[in-house]
């Protein structure tokens, strides 16, 4: 039987865990502050504007720059120390920032409210606002269907939350923990049901399948290495192996097996406009680095796995997924691979930045892809530039010359809920195991 534990929520210190029999959601507490003692202080004075305004952030040595999506002007440059993550919030206007301790909320500055049957929108300047999440080592964070998942890989501990109440101090969440603290993963389907992943610090070994209550649907041990997860149309969820994958659909576990002893899958991206799922594909288990050049195509329906050969190598912030659900790889050659993931056949490769060699430090920077949009943007960081892409005709249209070596990128929307916010599930910063193991904040 599985053992989840719920815990009241405090502040500034870690919390003693009573591990319940067959529990699953834990009471509604009000949420924890990162490093705060008091509320945060209000935010900036907002602007109207005339529609919404999407907003990048990435990570350099030393910060956060916030970035306007279609002018690149730099609308705001936070300092923050350390090595810094950046994963969606869920709610068009916010970003989770994984740093020492915590997972903080980074408010881009920009958002839509609802008015009738149109909406107003609105910036900001852009500010850590000084909300966030104790976590010994924030891990995973999965957005789906107005809910964010975040997982603490050094306590086991899972937080579920409306996206939309990110940045309120006193949101209520639902409150888990694994049995056994582990580099995880948390996905929340629309039912309330939950999909957590198994294992300890030294071997990941499977998924279980919770439903709103926290009794099991179903389980699978049967998927080594645990690592990464998308969700794709009809709410299906594909979890990596180190032998293929996991399918999460319509209650039922189904394994997905190599064609190779050792055939990894460990970072994916998924789209609600497909039924299949683009993830990486490795075969050499004692590889310091393994550079492969063959992606996978997992299609949720009958769980069916495709190898789909590239022109080059790739790296785990190389995959992405377009608006009408094509599968996206940015290649060591330098181009932007645009995949048909029914057929799986190359559509075409759109040349967008100089060649470029994956290095052995998953933390070090290398270009990065994220759409957002219909906008794929890609960073260069050799050059220090930043280019923008329509993913529909392949037209580069534009670029930017950056103050600072860009690492991690994400953005926001700045539109309101109900004008279509996409489901995001942490997808292009699955760091490789053997690349991230030991980290801080993998």
């Amino acid at each position: 039987m599985h053992h989840l534990a719920t815990r009241p929520l405090a502040a500034g210190s870690l919390l003693s865990l009573l591990l319940l029999t067959g529990c699953g959601a834990g009471a509604s507490e009000p949420a924890a502050t990162a490093g705060a003692e008091s509320a945060p202080e209000p935010a900036a004075a907002a602007t109207e504007v005339a529609a919404s305004t999407p907003r990048l952030a990435l990570t350099y040595d030393g910060g956060v720059q916030v970035l306007d999506a279609s002018t690149f002007e730099v609308v705001a440059d936070l300092p923050v120390e350390g090595f810094n993550r950046l994963n969606p919030a869920g709610d068009g206007r916010h970003l989770l920032l994984s740093t020492t301790g915590a997972f903080q909320v980074l408010d881009a500055g920009t958002w839509g409210e609802p008015h009738g049957d149109h909406s107003h929108h609105y910036t900001a300047e852009p500010e850590l606002t000084g909300v966030g999440f104790e976590a010994v080592k924030p891990g995973h964070v999965v957005v789906h269907e107005g809910r964010t998942a975040l997982f603490d890989d050094g306590t086991g501990d899972v937080t579920v939350f409306d996206s939309a109440d990110v940045a309120d101090p006193d949101r209520e969440q639902r409150e888990l923990t694994t049995p056994a603290a582990h580099h995880g993963v948390a996905v929340e389907l629309s039912d309330g049901s939950l999909i957590v992943s198994e294992g300890t610090e030294e071997e990941r070994t499977g998924t279980r399948w919770l439903d709103a209550s926290g009794a099991e649907i179903a389980a699978n041990p049967g998927c080594p290495g645990v690592h990464g997860e998308a969700v794709a149309a009809g709410e299906a969820v594909v979890i990596g192996c180190e032998d293929g994958a996991l399918v999460h659909r319509d209650g039922t576990i189904t394994e997905v097996t190599a064609p190779d002893p050792y055939g990894r899958i460990g970072n994916q991206a998924g789209s609600e406009a497909s039924p299949v799922v683009l993830g990486d594909y490795k075969t050499d288990p004692d590889a310091e680095l393994e550079r492969p050049t063959r992606v996978s195509l997992v299609d949720t329906r009958d769980a069916s796995l495709r190898l789909v050969d590239l022109p080059a190598s790739y790296s785990f912030r190389s995959l992405g997924r377009g608006e009408d659900g094509e599968a996206l790889v940015l290649g060591t050659d330098g181009a932007l691979h645009v995949i048909d993931p029914e057929s799986g056949s190359l559509v075409r490769s759109i040349p967008v930045v100089a060649p470029w060699e994956e290095p052995l430090e998953w933390q070090e920077p290398r270009p990065t892809l994220l759409v957002l949009d219909g906008t794929a943007y890609v960073t260069e960081p050799a050059t220090k530039e930043l280019h923008a892409v329509d993913v529909a005709t392949g037209e580069v249209f534009g670029s930017t010359q950056l103050e600072v070596v860009p690492n991690e990128l994400n953005g926001v929307t700045g539109a309101a809920a109900h004008e279509g916010e996409h489901d995001h599930e942490d997808e292009h910063d699955h760091e490789d195991e053997h690349d991230a193991e030991g980290s801080g904040t993998a």
